[in-house]
């Protein structure tokens, strides 16, 4: 089973440190439990590391996600097609044509049962956007794309000059 697949994971998160990987790592064990016959898509990017659970082996077809920006260090839990679907108490931020997201900084705000809703209604609008089910896999970690390049923080020192 591919919850179990983590090695590569925890090497992209390596640079966030401990905090934010424990906290990426429970909000992992969270979508997994609730999409456990979906496939894991990683993508350690310029900006994020950012992976999701998807019915296929398709971006499009994205379920939920984590995310964190390299700069920020923000952590995301989000929906692709997040504009798709309901959300009663407004909590999901965004206002682009489909992402929807929440900024995640602990476990105990994590609203659980609130998303587990949200997830369970996506999973059901991902699943109507697969047009040929010989696409749906099942239960795989796959990393679709490393980004030889990665965003650092590293501020460049001003220099005072004499007049």
């Amino acid at each position: 089973m591919s919850k179990e697949q983590k090695r590569e994971l925890l090497t992209f998160l390596e640079p966030f440190g401990n905090e934010i990987t424990d906290l990426v790592m429970w909000l992992r064990d969270f979508a997994w439990d609730l999409c456990p016959q979906a496939n894991e898509l990683i993508y350690d990017n310029y900006n994020a590391v950012a992976f999701g659970w998807s019915p296929t082996e398709k971006v499009g077809h994205t379920i939920c996600s984590i995310a964190v920006g390299r700069l920020s260090k923000n952590v995301h839990f989000g929906f692709y097609w997040g504009s798709e679907i309901s959300d009663p108490q407004k909590m999901l931020i965004g206002n682009g044509n489909q992402y929807r997201y929440i900024l995640v900084t602990d476990k105990n705000n994590f609203p659980k049962e609130y998303i587990q809703k949200l997830v369970n209604e996506a999973y059901a609008n991902s699943l109507s956007k697969v047009k040929n089910s010989d696409l749906i896999v099942s239960g795989q970690t796959i990393v679709k794309s490393v980004s030889e390049k990665k965003a650092t923080t590293k501020v460049k020192m001003k220099t005072k000059t004499k007049k």
